[in-house]
């Protein structure tokens, strides 16, 4: 089956990282992608949005809660808030922060693979600690795909170490395989409305 979902969490190094993940992506990939990066409640909201909507023909959104899932955009994690995945949408909580992180990515990863199951694709990229490991786990416990960066290309190793450990089946792959394996996970055609 194919997957309508990828979640991506990445850390330190993780602007130059998701440039060239998002940017090899079709505007017409037929899945939503969803994105918790690491950032500090001080960092300014927009400025993400602006940097990755620069070099990727997905639409791409800062997250609200309950906003709806579609195909064809890349939804971002706002910071300072966890980003959950319910049925169809998404939800924003305040709840504690989870290994020192808010967003954290296992919270997004586990929800993701909670709901969406086998049609869910996690992707663990460069970072500094072990956040990722254990949701990309769930994914992978529940029938998704999991997919890690090689350490060795990545600007920290720390975070893809503990996802591929944590997931001996991952399919660890370099930075610049990551687009393709998703477009071969997803497919393309997807309609995309405003």
């Amino acid at each position: 089956m194919s997957c309508d979902l990828v979640v991506i969490g990445t850390s330190w190094g993780g602007l130059d990282a998701l440039r060239v993940v998002l940017g090899g992506l079709p505007a017409d990939l037929d899945a939503c992608v969803v994105v918790a990066q690491h950032r500090g409640p001080g960092s300014h909201p927009t400025a993400l949005r602006s940097l990755l909507g620069a070099v990727t023909p997905l639409r791409v959104a800062d997250a609200d809660d309950k906003h709806p899932l579609r195909h064809g955009f890349v939804y971002l994690a706002p910071p300072d808030y966890h980003l959950l995945v319910e049925a169809d949408h998404l939800a924003l909580t305040v709840d504690a922060h989870v290994a020192f992180s808010r967003p954290s990515i296992d919270v997004l990863f586990e929800t993701a693979g909670e709901t969406f199951r086998e049609r869910c694709a996690g992707v663990v990229l460069t970072g500094a600690n072990a956040d990722g490991a254990r949701g990309l786990a769930r994914i992978a416990e529940l029938g998704g795909a999991a997919l890690v960066q090689d350490p060795d290309s990545s600007e920290r190793a720390e975070m893809p170490r503990a996802a591929a450990r944590a997931v001996p089946a991952a399919r660890v792959l370099p930075l610049a395989e990551i687009a393709p394996a998703l477009v071969e996970l997803c497919g393309t055609g997807a309609r995309v409305t405003a």
